[in-house]
């Protein structure tokens, strides 16, 4: 079995982003190892905040840790929100 891939001890900016949402799962007791995705947070009613989007990446279901993290981002690439036309972020 290959190491899993760890989070860099000081990122640099870019690093950042290829991390931003994702979380690594690995509990023994549940025998449940993988990464976890969580995208555009909202506010509900009550007040309480939680993900609009999410999903776990198993290293099972995909073949180890370094495919499920990028099966992982690759999911989190495709939800996330395109710029709108006309708005300053869309050029």
């Amino acid at each position: 079995m290959s190491p899993k891939p760890r989070r860099p001890k000081h990122p640099t900016p870019k690093q950042l982003v290829q991390w931003r949402g994702i979380s690594r799962i690995d509990q023994p007791s549940t025998r449940t190892y993988g990464w976890f995705v969580r995208i555009g947070f909202v506010t509900r009613r009550n007040g309480t905040s939680g993900p609009k989007h999410s999903k776990f990446f198993g290293d099972a279901g995909h073949g180890g840790p370094e495919k499920s993290l990028r099966a992982a981002r690759r999911w989190r690439d495709q939800q996330a929100p395109k710029p709108k036309r006309g708005t300053a972020r869309h050029k």
